[in-house]
């Protein structure tokens, strides 16, 4: 493709090395990029809050894609500009149909509103619930009060079932009523608003940008960015990626651990 007018790029197993950093070569060419005035936009299912620390590496206070597509976060401002999020009514019956069916799973949401960013908490029904990442933001409400708002995200946890097969049985219960991904294969779905993607949130910020999808090259390495990689102009998965976003990418490149990201962007800057 031509030089693109704008970079996504997923975070974790991705542009971040294993040990959560950024490599001298990765932040030489995302310099690069910005000196050349070309977006940079982080990509993630991560909340806002877990955003700030990844740009400060980067250096970037542009946008950020959170929650699988469902925020768009201004880094500089700490402020969301928008949010897509599951209405409580719609998160009662997804919660009773899993719930219903797959036995032993535990459910947590993510709030978030429009305005300055108020640093957002995981709040899960029951002590069961457990990330794979630590429960140390983790808070504990009455299932009425975990369900009873606008959510970014369903989080629904089973210790004994793999994401992937979660994510099969939570697909064929609900349909497409909801849209059900993973970022991690330990037992973790994460469930947004019908049509809310990393490829939706996205296309928000392209089109802000007056940019069109064709111009456009994205980086990821699980199913979360499957959507994302198709829309893109390019998408390109890393080696180490899930075998799903290989087959959806247009290129894999090396690891995340290996320059993967900087090896395709050099091309260009």
């Amino acid at each position: 493709m031509e030089k693109p007018l704008l970079i996504a790029s997923d975070i974790d197993g991705t542009l971040l090395t294993t040990d959560n950093d950024l490599s001298p070569r990765t932040v030489s060419v995302i310099s690069r990029i910005q000196a050349a005035e070309t977006p940079f936009v982080l990509v993630s299912g991560r909340p806002p809050r877990w955003i700030p620390p990844v740009a400060e590496l980067a250096g970037l206070s542009g946008y950020a894609v959170c929650a699988n597509g469902a925020i768009i976060y201004d880094i500089a401002a700490s402020s969301v500009l928008s949010v897509h999020g599951l209405e409580p009514m719609l998160l009662h019956d997804v919660a009773h149909t899993l719930q219903s069916v797959l036995r032993d799973t535990h459910l947590a949401t993510e709030w978030a509103t429009v305005g300055p960013y108020d640093g957002g908490i995981t709040f899960a029904t029951e002590p069961g619930f457990r990330n794979p990442w630590g429960d140390a933001e983790t808070n504990y409400r009455p299932r009425a009060e975990v369900l009873g708002k606008p959510a970014t995200k369903l989080l629904v946890r089973h210790e004994k079932m793999t994401s992937t097969e979660m994510a099969m049985a939570a697909r064929e219960l609900l349909g497409d009523a909801v849209d059900v991904t993973f970022s991690t294969n330990s037992g973790l779905i994460e469930i947004s608003a019908p049509g809310v993607t990393k490829a939706f949130g996205l296309a928000e910020v392209a089109s802000w940008a007056g940019v069109e999808a064709a111009d456009v090259v994205a980086f990821g390495d699980m199913p979360n960015d499957i959507e994302m990689l198709r829309w893109a102009g390019h998408g390109v998965a890393m080696a180490n990626a899930h075998k799903s976003v290989a087959a959806a990418a247009d290129e894999v490149t090396a690891a995340h651990d290996e320059d993967g990201v900087a090896l395709v962007l050099e091309r260009w800057f």
